[in-house]
């Protein structure tokens, strides 16, 4: 079953369930795909959903700090409510030492042992390697404390 057949499937079953929060996050997620695909006017595939989810992710996400911020408790557990329903569509994400151990393998195969110099270089490889199972941004901290 394909990661769209699969947002329907669970779309009809949360509004069966009466689970408004996955029915609502599972909504906006498909209706975010299908502005991709028009506007674009192609069909997306898993990968390409998965990155549209991911950025979905990514968005809320960074929307917690400005709540937390303005003291909106009920924002804040809302949205993480969505964010974990949208993680069961993605891979599973690497931790802080799975990042690290893709990084020192990486710049061995390229022979990077240190300098801040060296960032873009082991950056965009690492990154291939690691495509959608990583925030950029613990990318990146891994990368420069490896650098360090």
């Amino acid at each position: 079953m394909s990661l769209k057949e699969q947002l329907m499937e669970d779309f009809k079953q949360s509004m069966k369930d009466k689970d408004e929060i996955a029915k609502n996050t599972i909504n906006l997620a498909r209706a975010a795909i299908k502005q991709y695909e028009v506007d674009k006017r192609e069909e997306l595939d898993d990968a390409g959903i998965q990155s549209i989810l991911q950025k979905q992710v990514k968005m809320r996400t960074d929307a917690l700090d400005d709540f937390e911020k303005a003291g909106r408790q009920d924002l804040i557990d809302a949205y993480k409510a969505e964010i974990e329903v949208l993680k069961r569509y993605l891979p599973e994400q690497l931790d802080m030492e799975g990042i690290m151990a893709i990084v020192s393998e990486t710049a061995g195969e390229l022979g990077i042992t240190g300098g801040k110099e060296n960032m873009g270089k082991l950056m965009g490889p690492v990154m291939a390697k690691i495509k959608g199972q990583a925030d950029g941004n613990m990318v990146r901290e891994a990368v420069t404390v490896f650098l360090s």
